[in-house]
């Protein structure tokens, strides 16, 4: 199946996920584990959920309160993805394609915990977004400068078998949803272990 037949099929999955558990930001805010902020903040990118996406607010909430300093996305007019400082109660633009976002006054910010929405995603950590390589681009430019720890928000069912890859495509190191958390990052080292076994032995 190509990206585009699956995007459409991720859709209707992730709408019909959304609608059989309307608690499930709460829930998911209840489940991160918080030694992630501990380990990969204090700065943390949520993002503003826009149709089905799964409601990251109640965490980035809580959060803040255990000292995380949060910001948003913000897609310049040059098409860049940039992420700005900013705060619950601060006032957010009205932009193209229903987003909801920072000023350009407000400060960049350099977020090393990424919270990402998503389509799909499967354990190897691929992501399916939406087509237009915004996260991919940001994630890249952010870990050429330093670290950065991509955690996908999402529902259960939105993980699936496999995801696309392409090489530009960044990988998510972790996902957490309303059932648990998914340790990308430790699936990945493990299927290079065991790859590196395979090689040994038939050598």
């Amino acid at each position: 199946m190509d990206k585009t037949d699956l995007r459409h099929r991720m859709r209707t999955l992730r709408a019909e996920a959304a609608a059989r558990d309307p608690d499930a930001a709460e829930t998911l805010a209840d489940k991160f584990p918080m030694k992630l902020l501990d380990r990969y903040g204090p700065v943390v990118a949520g993002y503003v959920a826009i149709n089905e996406e799964l409601d990251p607010s109640p965490l980035m909430q809580k959060l803040a309160k255990a000292g995380a300093e949060l910001c948003l996305p913000r897609i310049e007019d040059s098409g860049e993805l940039t992420w700005r400082s900013w705060n619950f109660g601060e006032p957010l633009e009205r932009r193209p394609f229903g987003l909801s976002e920072p000023s350009a006054d407000a400060p960049l910010g350099q977020p090393t915990l990424i919270l990402t929405p998503l389509l799909a995603f499967d354990g190897m950590g691929n992501r399916l977004g939406y087509g237009k390589g915004h996260y991919d681009k940001a994630l890249e430019r952010l870990r050429e400068d330093g670290r950065a720890f991509a955690c996908a928000v999402a529902y259960a069912a939105q993980q699936i078998e496999t995801v696309p890859a392409e090489p530009h495509d960044q990988p998510l190191d972790w996902a957490v949803t309303p059932i648990g958390s998914v340790p990308l990052f430790m699936m990945r080292n493990l299927k290079s272990l065991a790859e590196s076994d395979e090689r040994s032995s038939s050598s």
